[in-house]
């Protein structure tokens, strides 16, 4: 019988092969990509893994150097880190502290691995006694307080060896005056990396577990943004911009993918992701019970990131990823 099938365009001529497909693939996601969370907590000698994270753990400064060995292997070589100190207060003055548990893990990173590249989450939630983003004023986050405290911490940060600073808080005019105390204190290269556009999820519960940071009352919504809005996405990322942050950010990236491609078409600036905890954490749980295959469904989720539009990704796959393109290899 006679095939009278007459198609001058076939879209599956390029899917042939995988190094056709390869060639012609859209998005490309490679290790330079991709920043690793860091946990250091006050102590020595401490490596423990969070329950609700499989494969990520809480470091002490001493034994984080020999996860960074190990992580340079795997041409990791970009972290942002979290600090867990020994005691908190109401103002979170560890944060801030010449001995404070980020400054002293900054030094000693820099001193053994000068060239890597460090930033810094800037906030308070796990360094004060409340576990609030900020100081507090009758159960309530005091926004213009904690800009003074914010401008305290980071410039210790600066001091200590960062290379870069990122407010997490969603603080009200945070960036602007971040900014300054920057400059004002011989920084002002120091580049500020924004949590622009930080929801109010549910998706950050096992993060809360790492970092000891549940709030001890109420929540985070009168500062987070409500995650069923879009459009006021564009004015806070218009906003950190105009205040002078040099890349802005949107947490969680999974379910906002959305929100990164409008973000995109608007800003002339790098867009980073979060792939956070709660995204993290139900692919390893739905891998151990043996209902996805875990390197599938990670690369598929990284891409589409990548895909939406973030030129950066923080996330705790950074290590498996770099497994398989070593095994790639």
């Amino acid at each position: 019988m006679k095939n009278n099938i007459d198609l001058k365009v076939r879209p599956r001529r390029l899917r042939n092969s995988k190094i056709l497909r390869s060639l012609v693939s859209e998005t490309k996601l490679d290790l330079d990509d991709l920043v690793y969370p860091l946990f250091i907590k006050s102590g020595k000698k401490i490596k423990i893994e969070i329950d609700s994270m499989p494969g990520i753990y809480q470091f002490s400064k001493d034994t984080v150097l020999n996860e960074i060995e190990e992580l340079l292997k795997l041409k990791i070589n970009k972290f942002i880190l979290f600090g867990i100190p020994k005691e908190k207060d109401d103002y979170g003055s560890d944060s801030f502290a010449d001995d404070g548990v980020i400054q002293t893990a900054l030094r000693d990173i820099k001193k053994r691995f000068p060239d890597v590249f460090l930033i810094t989450d800037v906030c308070f939630c796990e360094f004060t006694s409340h576990g609030h983003c900020g100081i507090t004023k009758n159960n309530s986050l005091d926004n213009d307080t904690t800009i003074e405290y914010l401008q305290k911490q980071v410039v210790s940060h600066a001091k200590a060896g960062a290379d870069m600073v990122a407010p997490s808080g969603m603080v009200d005019g945070s960036v602007k005056y971040i900014r300054k105390a920057l400059d004002t204190n011989g920084f002002s290269s120091l580049p500020i990396l924004s949590y622009s556009v930080k929801f109010a999820s549910s998706f950050y519960s096992p993060f809360r577990d790492a970092a000891e940071s549940m709030p001890k009352y109420g929540n985070r919504k009168k500062y987070q943004m409500d995650f069923k809005n879009s459009r006021e996405t564009i004015k806070e990322v218009q906003l950190d911009i105009s205040e002078g942050a040099d890349i802005v950010m949107v947490k969680p990236a999974m379910v906002y993918l959305d929100i990164i491609k409008n973000i995109k078409k608007i800003v002339n600036v790098p867009i980073a992701a979060y792939n956070v905890s709660g995204e993290y954490s139900m692919v390893k749980a739905a891998a151990k019970m043996g209902w996805i295959n875990e390197d599938k469904i990670m690369n598929e989720i990284l891409f589409s990131i990548k895909r939406a539009g973030a030129d950066i990704i923080i996330t705790y796959f950074a290590k498996d990823f770099a497994k398989t393109k070593l095994n790639e290899n």
